[in-house]
């Protein structure tokens, strides 16, 4: 069975089918951390909810200027450590797979993977700004692809765009925000999925042959 992750972020959508068994986990299980800068500053919150479909993954910014406009990296990391300024105490990707970085790797993808989250200019200059992705290569419950192992886990985001494919992280530049995820109380409802709607779709090829779709939502 294929894996797939999907990314929105300012309207669109996009959905990678990924070559990868797929892992097992309750549907409700969260978790979440806040969003530091290299001062130690809160600048947003990072939100994680199981699905049926993958962990569905929410960083709200509320701190203008704290990302540049373009594209920026954005890695779930393997240590639930954020030691300002560098954030080097992360260590690397989450990779209980060993493979190697990138979305468009033919040896990849790390398991803490995920596309880039893209900052309009004038949202940069407002901040209140969100990504949105939803992605089946890890779990918030037990097993294999769980990201609370002994060492813990953070979510990193990067100064510069990640190219999906060079490791160890796409030459996407310094650290410039961090947060710890920690477990949550699980939810009896319905958690929070990333949205659909009609769209024009546009197929591209990975490096190993796996198709990827991306979705404007309101195009159609």
């Amino acid at each position: 069975m294929r894996r797939w992750l999907a990314m929105t972020t300012f309207g669109t959508v996009l959905v990678f089918l990924l070559a990868m068994p797929l892992g097992t986990s309750a549907a409700g299980e969260q978790a979440g951390g806040t969003l530091i800068d290299g001062t130690g500053t809160p600048i947003g919150t990072v939100q994680l909810a199981q699905t049926a479909n993958g962990v569905v993954v929410t960083v709200n910014v509320t701190s203008a200027g704290t990302l540049a406009p373009g594209d920026h990296g954005i890695h779930v990391h393997a240590v639930g450590k954020c030691d300002g300024p560098d954030f080097t105490s992360a260590g690397g990707h989450f990779n209980p797979r060993n493979k190697q970085h990138g979305l468009d790797n033919p040896n990849g993808p790390h398991a803490g993977d995920l596309p880039n989250f893209m900052v309009g200019a004038s949202t940069a200059s407002q901040g209140g700004y969100t990504f949105t992705a939803t992605t089946n290569m890890i779990t918030l419950g037990p097993g294999p692809t769980s990201i609370f192992t002994a060492s813990g886990s953070a979510l990193v985001i990067h100064a510069g765009k990640d190219d999906e494919k060079t490791d160890p992280a796409g030459n996407s530049g310094a650290r410039v925000a961090c947060a710890v995820l920690t477990a949550k109380a699980a939810t009896s409802g319905t958690p929070p999925s990333a949205p659909v709607g009609s769209a024009t779709a546009a197929a591209k090829t990975g490096g190993d042959g796996r198709a990827f779709f991306i979705r404007r939502l309101g195009d159609g």
